[in-house]
């Protein structure tokens, strides 16, 4: 027997099955193109943050890429899950559990990533001379451990959590619903620990950036201070809030189609759900690629001659004609 909310859930992706063919094309080739194109862009600044050594060995570059590496898990899972219900396909309830953990916890790395980006980011801008002795490449290996234990510790009772649920009183480990992060909550306590455990993360995170935000500009107007580079610091920091706002949406985001499949149809939940998808879910996760991808002076001439597969290049010799090799 299940819980509530999962009845609910039943009620909301049941609409599908009223979704005409060509419409769940339609739904899924307009969601799957940009999700694609930003996996490809994710994919090409993992490499990138991986072929040179200034960006193997500065902390600034080794937290961007764990920051994108969970980004891109999540928006890989995220569009197995999609499309998994867009084909209406049912997993047993062990594979979408561990779907479903994997996307809990690179859910909960980005945020936790985002804080100590923008830590460093202070640092850098209010203790300019101590930054090098603080923000070390060591001490960032020791905070992207401590985020990846504290994420996997959430993971970690959330199964002892699912392990008091009678899974013996089911018929079948068929699910009968599509797979999602409600369709795993088979329990009251484990939906009340979601919902706590996720705004504790997000306010503390919150609290972090806006702090970091506010110490910047405070910092900013200090004579000593690099103008340009508080400048750009406070830019990035506010960027990161507002990435860090579209991350808690997507975490209220069952919540909300939970909400509004009350008092709406069921086709039109399924509508507002796919485009839910692409503004709180797809979104966040290709911010990071194109604020530090365009931004950074660094990455982006690399960014760009990746992307571009070296056409320009390519052109320029042709233009150039047969050069003379030099031996």
């Amino acid at each position: 027997m299940l819980y509530a909310n999962q009845t609910q859930t039943l009620n909301i992706t049941a609409g599908q099955r009223y979704q005409g063919l060509l419409e769940r094309i339609l739904f899924s080739t307009l969601i799957g193109m940009p999700c694609c194109l930003f996996l490809f862009i994710n994919a090409t600044m993992l490499f990138i943050l991986r072929s040179k050594a200034v960006f193997r060995e500065t902390s600034r570059y080794i937290l961007l890429y764990n920051l994108l590496f969970s980004d891109t898990v999540l928006l890989a899972l995220s569009q197995l899950l999609y499309i998994m219900g867009a084909c209406r396909i049912f997993p047993t309830y062990p594979v979408c559990g561990v779907l479903a953990m994997l996307t809990g916890l690179t859910n909960i790395i980005s945020p936790l990533t985002l804080v100590v980006m923008c830590l460093e980011r202070y640092v850098a801008v209010c203790y300019p001379l101590r930054h090098a002795t603080i923000i070390t490449v060591r001490n960032t290996a020791i905070a992207i451990i401590v985020v990846w234990a504290f994420s996997s510790l959430n993971v970690l009772i959330r199964v002892l959590l699912l392990l008091n649920f009678p899974f013996d009183q089911l018929q079948s480990l068929q699910m009968t619903d599509v797979c999602s992060d409600i369709s795993m909550s088979l329990g009251p306590m484990s939906d009340v620990y979601n919902k706590a455990y996720t705004g504790f993360v997000f306010v503390s995170a919150g609290v972090a950036v806006t702090c970091s935000y506010i110490g910047v500009m405070v910092a900013a107007r200090s004579a000593s201070t690099d103008k340009a580079s508080a400048r750009k610091a406070r830019n990035t920091l506010l960027l990161h809030l507002v990435q860090l706002g579209l991350s808690l949406l997507s975490t209220m985001h069952s919540s909300i189609i939970v909400s509004l499949s009350r008092i709406l149809q069921r086709l039109l939940i399924v509508r507002i759900r796919s485009t839910f998808y692409v503004f709180i879910y797809i979104l966040p996760r290709c911010l990071s690629s194109l604020i530090y991808g365009l931004r950074d002076q660094t990455i982006r001439p690399v960014l760009m001659y990746h992307l571009c597969c070296r056409l320009k290049l390519s052109h320029l010799s042709k233009g150039r004609g047969p050069t003379k090799s030099h031996s």
